[in-house]
């Protein structure tokens, strides 16, 4: 049998050494930057749960889509009249997602790495950041990650070579995404005094 999570380790790592995790991590991401953050994030999930449900792919996970809540969390901390930039590599996964609409195998590839990676990682960085609807599942999240595994692995067996070079280029994407958020930070957020301190001080 084969397994998507040794499969796709290296590169997977890879994403998890980014800088940027470190900020995210952090307790005193600055509300500007981790908007910034949600509104890219915002666009590559928008778009993967838009031609997922034309594939009815949440069928087995009626809640399990973040663009919503992670729309919420946005406006809720962004006050600005103009929006955030949107990076180069958000814009790259954005088109991407679109030449693989019809292909289900595809797109559930996607799904695994991001909401597997809600469902674990991102539970840590709820603890961290100033609002964290994006993480939240409504206490099913136990359920959501075992039948998402359990659909990956049904699509692995089948689609192998389709499904893992799918997950490559999800962590690819989030890796590179980490890099522009931390060359952002670097650029506007990084002078002394300037971080948001969760307990306010």
């Amino acid at each position: 049998m084969y397994d998507i999570k040794e499969l796709t380790k290296e590169i997977h790592q890879n994403a998890e050494r980014q800088e940027f995790v470190k900020t995210l991590m952090s307790g005193t991401i600055h509300p500007e930057l981790y908007a910034t953050y949600l509104y890219n994030q915002l666009q590559c999930y928008a778009v993967l749960e838009k031609y997922s449900m034309h594939n009815d792919l949440f069928r087995q996970t009626p809640n399990l889509q973040r663009a919503e809540k992670i729309d919420r969390d946005f406006k809720k901390i962004w006050s600005k009249e103009e929006r955030p930039v949107i990076t180069d590599s958000t814009k790259e996964y954005v088109k991407h997602i679109e030449t693989i609409s019809e292909d289900p195998e595809k797109l559930y590839a996607h799904i695994y790495v991001r909401y597997c990676g809600d469902l674990s990682g991102g539970q840590m960085i709820s603890k961290k950041v100033p609002v964290k609807r994006y993480y939240d599942f409504e206490g099913k999240g136990p359920e959501y990650k075992r039948i998402v595994k359990e659909i990956i692995q049904e699509y692995l067996n089948t689609y192998q070579i389709n499904v893992v070079s799918e997950a490559k280029i999800c962590f690819a994407s989030a890796t590179k995404l980490f890099q522009e958020m931390k060359e952002i930070e670097d650029m506007y957020y990084n002078p002394k005094g300037c971080y948001w301190n969760k307990d306010g001080a």
